[in-house]
């Protein structure tokens, strides 16, 4: 079947005039009904809206193609306008849209795929462009088409795609956090994969583990692995597999490009032997600043668990030895009653390993295996505090090697000693590259662990111990300095804006990690003699509960805007509003991306003036949050609870009112 056998003269327009995307869209819709397409042009026009709140289907070039698969589809075929100036129609490049094809498909079978396949093939040419534009005549404008389409694909009708037994392309999808943006990027593939005739089967590296795990016999047969990831997976078993690392967010809105790199053959062979070589996303060259902040982010994901666990227990051993009445017990506070010490030295425990594992895998993502004991030495002398005086100190005193606490780098230190070991550990390869191969075997095994560990734990307490033991402490005078003078409203009012600028990106995470960073410091600066009620501990824990409930606001505003404000959404987006009141309550902010994605420019400012204002209110009513994570779960830790929910509902009304102020109606 040809492109004109699908387009007939009385579904083409040329030379109109819309005003608008939405008019553009009516009028295409309105030829496909004119030429007998359509069964139901408000459900086939649902389907096309639909469609488009996943990302704007203009292609830039002054070519936009919106289409869609639906039930109310009678006849498949085409529709297409030529637009006098062009129109708006959020186009990737910014330009105008002049020429407009709408692809209408019933739900059985990929035609429109096909079609559509024929068109951008087509219409990446400038000449044939160029010629639909200056056509006079629908006849002249199906001529042109016809020519194009008999020059580049001569007498023989378009081949189905050929499907596979099993799964033809496979992906692993993963981000820092392993909740929201993970499953997303696997849904998004595995139904760009469905749609486009190429049977995809997504792996997630989940915050529960791994999941749909890809076996040897369908990667053996697969033509292709895209890795959607902001952390380092499993790579030694593609060995030899064409291959597209990219990051996570494109797995969510570039699922077609990035399959069709694959079935086109552009994706490079990747050799296990060779990590430096790795293939990357042809189109996003891995930065220096990605590299990092994937390295920053597999320890941060390993991390986690540890903080969310022990932060959780230890706020709970505060809160068990607070009902027993023993708040005033000073240093010994949150273990004072026996019950109370068993819940918190649990929670120590697990927490005190936060900064060895947090090195250990920075280190693992930089430098593999190898990296994972350099790394995890270099965490414990971070949290140690250990310097060459403190060592000295403590053999003269008959201590042992006792550490300093004004020298413990702590959060810093950890990150800085993870770089260090991964990149000590690339450098020790390097350097046995050139030894014989008989010693191949003892690389892993004894260089690389033992020089590894040894030139970093040296580093550590000559050089790195003894500087960020200092900004340390700065940063320990610097929240004391906020507390006195009053200003961490001001913090606490950036901390929540930042939560919700880009809902699990880099910005958030930023955030989120300097949550956790001065928690660590909090939990130092008592573990040192420090009572709770001192400012730089309360400075602590006041910042940590401005950041969860900036991460709140977000989807709960965007709920509450779908209940009062049902018009500024669609549909699907109103069915999810049970949804984000759970993901609010439970501090997952990812559940407003699509909203995000669909209208960033009306959404996300409404989203970060209701986290800002949140924010800035809980830190004014000096609500303090001990707990890394937990939402409403864990509002039993919080400080100034009933002002903490009360800014959390005065930031999600606020977001829900600006929504509905100044967001779009939207037609279905």
């Amino acid at each position: 079947m040809k492109i004109i056998d699908l387009l007939k003269k009385n579904a083409i327009e040329l030379n109109t005039s819309v005003a608008s995307k939405n008019d553009a869209i009516d009028k295409l819709i309105a030829l496909h009904e004119k030429a007998g397409n359509l069964l139901d042009v408000n459900e086939y026009k649902k389907a096309i809206l639909a469609r488009e709140a996943q990302g704007s289907t203009a292609i830039g070039e002054g070519i936009a193609v919106p289409h869609a698969k639906s039930e109310s589809v009678k006849t498949p075929g085409l529709s297409a306008i030529t637009v006098q100036n062009g129109v708006d129609y959020g186009a990737p490049d910014g330009k105008n849209s002049d020429i407009l094809f709408m692809i209408a498909a019933p739900l059985d079978g990929d035609l429109h795929l096909e079609i559509l396949s024929r068109l951008m093939v087509m219409l990446m040419e400038p000449e044939f462009c160029a010629a639909l534009r200056s056509a006079k005549t629908a006849d002249e404008f199906l001529s042109v088409i016809d020519k194009k389409e008999t020059e580049k694909y001569p007498d023989e009708p378009k081949a189905e795609v050929a499907k596979k037994d099993g799964y033809r392309i496979l992906a692993v999808t993963a981000c820092p956090t392993g909740i929201a943006h993970t499953y997303m990027a696997a849904e998004a593939l595995e139904k760009a994969g469905e749609k486009m005739g190429y049977p995809l089967k997504a792996e997630t590296n989940g915050s529960g583990g791994a999941k749909n795990i890809l076996t040897k016999k369908e990667i053996e047969e697969c033509d292709g692995i895209i890795i959607a990831a902001d952390k380092n997976v499993e790579m030694a078993r593609f060995d030899g597999k064409p291959v597209i690392k990219t990051s996570v967010t494109n797995g969510i809105n570039k699922p077609e490009e990035l399959i069709q790199k694959i079935v086109d053959g552009k994706a490079s062979v990747y050799h296990a032997n060779d990590e430096e070589k790795s293939a990357v996303d042809d189109d996003e060259k891995e930065s220096f600043g990605h590299k990092v902040y994937k390295h920053l982010m597999n320890g941060v994901s390993h991390m986690l668990p540890f903080v969310v666990g022990g932060g959780v227990l230890i706020a709970f051993g505060f809160l068990i030895d607070t009902i027993a009445g023993n708040a005033n017990a000073g240093g010994t506070f949150g273990f004072t009653s026996p019950v109370a010490s068993v819940v918190f030295w649990i929670g120590k425990a697990a927490f005190a390993l936060m900064l060895p594992v947090l090195s250990a895998y920075i280190a693992q993502s930089i430098a593999d295996r190898p990296g994972l004991l350099p790394g995890f030495v270099g965490g414990v002398f971070a949290a140690s505090g250990h310097t060459i005086q403190s060592m000295v100190d403590g053999v003269n005193s008959g201590n042992g090697l006792a550490g300093d606490s004004k020298a413990v780098s702590g959060f810093l230190g950890g990150i800085a000693a993870g770089f260090l070991a991964g990149y000590v550990v690339l450098l020790l390869r390097k350097i046995c590259s050139k030894f014989p191969k008989s010693l191949e075997g003892i690389k892993p095994t004894l260089i690389y662990p033992l020089v590894g560990m040894f030139i970093v734990a040296v580093l550590m307490i000559f050089v790195l111990n003894p500087i960020i033991g200092l900004i340390n402490t700065g940063l320990s005078d610097m929240l004391t300095a906020l507390a006195n003078k009053n200003l961490l409203i001001p913090l606490g009012i950036i901390l929540g804006g930042m939560m919700a600028i880009d809902m699990g990106g880099p910005i958030n995470k930023a955030a989120y990690v300097y949550g956790t960073m001065v928690l660590a410091t909090a939990s130092e600066l008592v573990a040192g003699g420090a009572q709770l009620s001192d400012p730089a501990v309360q400075a602590c824990y006041i910042s940590m509960a401005s950041v969860m409930v900036g991460g709140m606001v977000p989807p709960l505003g965007i709920a509450l805007a779908c209940i009062f404000f049902p018009k500024k959404f669609t549909k699907a987006e109103r069915n999810s509003t049970v949804s984000n009141i759970v993901m609010s309550c439970g501090f997952i902010t990812e559940g407003a991306i699509p909203f995000a994605a669909a209208d960033p420019l009306h959404v996300i400012p409404c989203t970060l003036v209701g986290a800002a204002v949140a924010g800035g209110m809980s830190a004014a009513f000096k609500c303090t949050l001990m707990a890394p994570h937990g939402g409403i779960f864990v509002f039993a830790t919080v400080g100034n609870w009933l002002p903490y929910i009360f800014s959390w509902l005065v930031g999600s009304v606020i977001t829900c009112i600006m929504l509905g102020l100044i967001k779009r109606n939207v037609q279905e």
